[in-house]
């Protein structure tokens, strides 16, 4: 029977901070990077997966997986594919290193990267895609991979049952759909907080051309930027969503005012008013400016706190990410939470690689859970496609299915090698130029 021979991590980054792609109001010069980890067996079969940071620290969740990947090293493969919900059990739950989150931070992140590459192996093992995968497993086992501790007062697993087995009509005609015309998605191409008032004025048109449903900016920065940014937006082209994302900028009572301030360019919603975490606040925020609609999720650590944010009805829209929760056990349930409450999932993508992997998600709740595409696109920036086995298709505005075995995360070896941080032929090129490898004050300088 096959074994887990090693699990090899690399750190891979790329200066996207030289033309400041990803600028927004916190995150000001970011260096998309991932945290790359390969689970080898002793047959030669891989699995694949990544954690995506903004560059420095993404060793720390390379040295994460590291000590993780020591609780699969040895371990029976086929046992561990055959049941993923005990896998990722054994890793998240693990009595010592689970000190380190609970289920939050980089520990919560390593695990995930450990568990998507796990269903990495199943799915290349069946010859699927991972949206296909999921959306031809059985309702019974589909449940039988969630994790429900802390969530069951809010969803059983008799209501995931139901709600799955619920989604089974139809499924197949949907599938087909899905194969022929894709997902919709909108666009944060344009929207980066540092790009000039030309380049926001031209890429939001060729969005548009490319059929794009609803374009994404970044607010945040100053008042006065973001009306004047927002009503050009208006002028240059009209009749097309504009949803605005703070990324955690404002406290509870400055985000009311500021979203007040911008309420007459009518953004269709707004992302991450708040600190992820302020449950209560994003539930003030949403009462105070509705109609517009509140988003969050990409920073959002585990099922519990969506949990919340949904008992709460903190949010409208919930906004799941590949890399940040536990892996795709949790995404599921995040998946199924949402079904539950009847809020739509517009998952969170971007980075490098996010597209790429989400996608999946996005697909597998149209085929198998609520069966509606409704108020849901999956976001999309043009960025860092080039170095995956399986670059996302955009087609008219709408994400292609994914036809190749896997979860999507697998990037190309040579980007990897020429993108490894920091003697990478590519860093060796940068130089100090990136904010990643600029040199930095010392304490006793500041």
């Amino acid at each position: 029977m096959p074994v887990v021979a090693s699990v090899v991590t690399q750190d891979v980054r790329f200066p996207t901070s030289l033309d400041l792609d990803g600028s927004d109001a916190v995150n000001v010069d970011p260096d998309y990077s991932a945290a790359y980890v390969r689970v080898v067996l002793d047959n030669g079969e891989e699995g694949h997966a990544f954690v995506f940071t903004c560059g420095r620290g993404n060793e720390i969740v390379t040295s994460a997986m590291d000590s993780y990947g020591r609780l699969l090293v040895g371990r029976d493969a086929d046992e561990l594919v055959g049941d993923l919900g005990a896998a990722s059990k054994r890793l998240v739950h693990d009595s010592q290193l689970r000190w380190l989150g609970p289920e939050k931070g980089v520990s919560q992140m390593a695990c995930g990267a450990l568990v998507n590459a796990l269903w990495d192996i199943r799915a290349r093992r069946e010859g699927k895609p991972l949206w296909l995968l999921l959306s031809e497993m059985s309702p019974e086992e589909i449940v039988s991979v969630v994790d429900f501790s802390h969530i069951r007062g809010a969803l059983s697993p008799d209501q995931a049952l139901d709600i799955l087995r619920r989604g089974q009509d139809g499924k197949t005609e949907r599938i087909a759909a899905l194969e022929a015309d894709g997902y919709p998605a909108y666009t944060t191409s344009p929207g980066w907080l540092g790009y000039s008032d030309e380049k926001l004025v031209r890429l939001s048109t060729e969005a548009v051309e490319a059929g794009f449903s609803m374009i994404k900016l970044k607010v945040g920065g100053a008042l006065e930027d973001d009306r004047r940014r927002l009503a050009l937006m208006r002028r240059e082209v009209p009749g097309v969503p504009v949803a605005i994302d703070a990324n955690q900028r404002w406290e509870v009572d400055e985000a009311i005012e500021w979203m007040n301030a911008l309420a007459e360019f009518e953004p269709y919603w707004i992302e991450e008013p708040t600190s992820t975490d302020d449950i209560l606040g994003h539930a003030a925020i949403r009462r105070a400016i509705a109609p517009v609609r509140v988003a969050t999720g990409e920073a959002v650590a585990n099922r519990i706190v969506f949990k919340q944010l949904l008992q709460a009805e903190a949010i409208d829209v919930l906004q799941l990410d590949a890399t940040r929760v536990g892996g795709v056990n949790e995404n599921i349930a995040n998946l199924l939470l949402a079904a539950r409450f009847g809020a739509p999932v517009c998952p969170h993508a971007g980075g490098v690689g996010l597209c790429e992997v989400v996608q999946h998600f996005s697909f597998f709740d149209y085929a198998a859970v609520t069966g509606t595409q409704e108020g849901r696109f999956i976001e999309y920036v043009d960025h860092l496609h080039e170095h995956f086995a399986e670059p996302v298709r955009i087609e008219r505005g709408r994400y292609a299915a994914p036809a190749r075995p896997g979860t999507g995360a697998e990037m190309l070896p040579e980007s990897r090698e020429r993108w490894t941080f920091p003697a990478g032929g590519g860093w060796v090129e940068v130089g100090d130029r990136a904010a990643v490898t600029a040199p930095h004050e010392t304490p006793a300088e500041v």
